[in-house]
């Protein structure tokens, strides 16, 4: 129970409300509540006090994070490599959204008939990475830049291109582009390759499907990857390319826990979705 409220502790210091907290680990709001209730009591310190729609940390429960925060997931990570890996043993698969919809997806269709005890979840690359490090999720499989020192195993698949999605056709480099989140470390990258262009990032989404989506409407040109145009089946006449592109190659990649791969299943899932990706983004979109 007490490594259970840390953790709660640990993900709330990062989404910053109870709910968002309690998407994160899949459990409801009143629940995430109730944890933080019960490590102030097992503790006898206040961790957290309202601050209008989101919650703050006291300066014990920011003393706590930062004396726990480090080693918890390497703790829970050793804890997960102790179990077995059976027949029935579910093995959760943490990926990117665009990397599900754009390359996995005719897969895991067929894949899932072989292992039916193979959980999908979705998230951006740094909770992806957070994931695998504390054995919440077997195998990670996202894009982007990944956090220095992250402890794992890394299969690199492929570089993935992108394009510039638009409308109508453009005579020449955009001002100004639909981006996803900047501030997101697996794309920080792209902030300075568009401040090295002069191109000025228009509205930062949490979602390329979202950019795309608003780009085909003619609100403003979009910075998108090629899962995202396999996804939505953008045509080609939509597509555009210059020269600048070249640095946004996003590098996507499989994680895991050296411990993992030693379990069949997983080893054959790794190298399952290794063998069918490079091919996947080759394929002509649908």
């Amino acid at each position: 129970m007490l490594l259970e409220g840390v953790e709660t502790l640990l993900v709330l210091a990062k989404e910053g409300t109870m709910s968002r907290a309690g998407s994160r680990l899949y459990i409801s709001q009143s629940a995430v509540s109730k944890r933080i209730a019960r490590l102030e009591q097992r503790l006898g310190k206040k961790l957290v006090v309202p601050d209008g729609r989101n919650i703050k940390l006291t300066p014990d429960a920011l003393a706590l994070v930062a004396q726990v925060g480090p080693g918890f997931h390497e703790l829970k990570g050793q804890i997960f490599e102790q179990q077995a890996i059976q027949d029935q043993t579910p093995i959760t698969l943490a990926c990117s959204e665009t990397l599900v919809a754009g390359y996995l997806a005719p897969l895991m269709g067929r894949y899932l008939q072989q292992d039916p005890h193979l959980v999908i979840n979705t998230h951006h690359t740094p909770v992806i990475i957070e994931r695998v490090q504390a054995g919440d999720a077997t195998l990670g499989f996202c894009a982007g830049h990944l956090p220095p020192q992250h402890g794992l195993q890394v299969v690199h698949l492929m570089n993935e291109p992108f394009t510039v999605v638009f409308s109508q056709p453009l005579s020449g480099p955009p001002s100004v582009l639909l981006t996803n989140d900047l501030s997101n470390p697996a794309n920080a990258y792209q902030a300075g390759l568009l401040q090295q262009t002069g191109i000025r990032p228009l509205m930062e989404m949490d979602s390329y499907t979202a950019a795309a989506q608003l780009a085909l409407a003619g609100a403003a040109p979009a910075l998108v990857p090629l899962s995202v145009v396999k996804t939505l089946a953008i045509d080609d006449s939509h597509c555009q390319y210059f020269a600048f592109l070249d640095g946004f190659n996003r590098p996507i990649y499989l994680c895991y826990r050296q411990h993992s791969y030693r379990a069949d299943r997983v080893r054959r899932l790794i190298e399952t979705i290794a063998d069918f990706v490079p091919k996947a983004a080759s394929m002509p979109s649908a």
